[in-house]
């Protein structure tokens, strides 16, 4: 499951950055927080994560917007969990990742993806 939502008002993370929106994503073990430093972000730039979903909407339900929690599909096979878009590290299906390097499913092809651009 995963589910994303926008704030109220930006949450100040550090001194020169703060987090416009959120997803959070459920794995075996618990709930894992994504944050965005950017609305139209398509990877996070934090992540944190909480043994229990009860605990993670205390702490965040107040402050998201009056659209509340966006249900999302879950990502596909060896995509990264924290992206909008099907985005995979390259290699990693095939068993050997190039961390650093990434591919997005364009009209049903993998293709290169800088998320810098």
């Amino acid at each position: 499951m995963r589910k994303y939502a926008y704030l109220k008002e930006p949450y100040i993370c550090n001194d020169t950055q703060s987090v416009y929106k959120i997803m959070l994503y459920e794995t075996d073990g618990g709930y894992c927080l994504f944050m965005y430093c950017d609305r139209d972000a398509v990877m996070c730039s934090f992540d944190s994560f909480y043994e229990s979903s009860s605990d993670l909407f205390e702490e965040w339900n107040e402050l998201i917007d009056e659209q509340g929690w966006i249900d999302i599909d879950d990502p596909l096979p060896d995509c990264q969990h924290d992206a909008f878009l099907p985005i995979r590290v390259k290699g990693r299906n095939e068993g050997k990742p190039e961390w650093g390097k990434y591919e997005i499913l364009k009209d049903g092809k993998w293709i290169e993806y800088n998320p810098q651009k």
